[in-house]
């Protein structure tokens, strides 16, 4: 069962990939935009204030790429930043803890990003499309050696 399980993970973090990607660029959407449900009561952010109209460009943008696997590492690392900031300049200075002060999904996503960063964006992103077809440079790199089993 295992093995099935490990063979799943690329498709499963794929999947994960694209609907936090998506979930992210909804509130970016709805900051900029004032669709789907809109920010601040169906509003809009009035364009170039600091800091809200900046991080509804992160999240919209950053949420398509991540949702794409486009660029992934880095627009996650960038989504992730503007997700801290917030965290610590809009909610942590109401009070200590998340539930206290509005600012779980601040820290879900600041976390669910990066982690993102370090995994890369598993199955079905176009990443692996393009770093596919821009040459040979899996198929000329060497093989990974498999790390062997130590018992102690």
């Amino acid at each position: 069962m295992s093995i099935r399980l490990n063979r799943a993970q690329p498709y499963a973090l794929g999947l994960f990939r694209i609907v936090i990607g998506f979930l992210f660029a909804c509130h970016g959407a709805a900051s900029l935009f004032g669709v789907l449900g809109g920010s601040m009561g169906g509003g809009t952010v009035p364009a170039g204030t600091w800091p809200g109209w900046y991080a509804a460009v992160i999240q919209l943008v950053g949420g398509i790429l991540v949702a794409l696997g486009l660029g992934t590492r880095v627009a996650a690392l960038v989504s992730s930043g503007s997700m801290a900031y917030a965290y610590f300049k809009v909610h942590q200075p109401e009070s200590l803890f998340p539930l206290q002060n509005g600012g779980e999904a601040s820290a879900v996503f600041c976390w669910t990003f990066l982690l993102l960063v370090f995994t890369g964006p598993g199955a079905v992103a176009l990443d692996r499309l393009f770093s596919s077809r821009g040459g040979s440079a899996q198929e000329s790199a060497p093989a990974p050696e498999k790390a062997r089993a130590v018992s102690v």
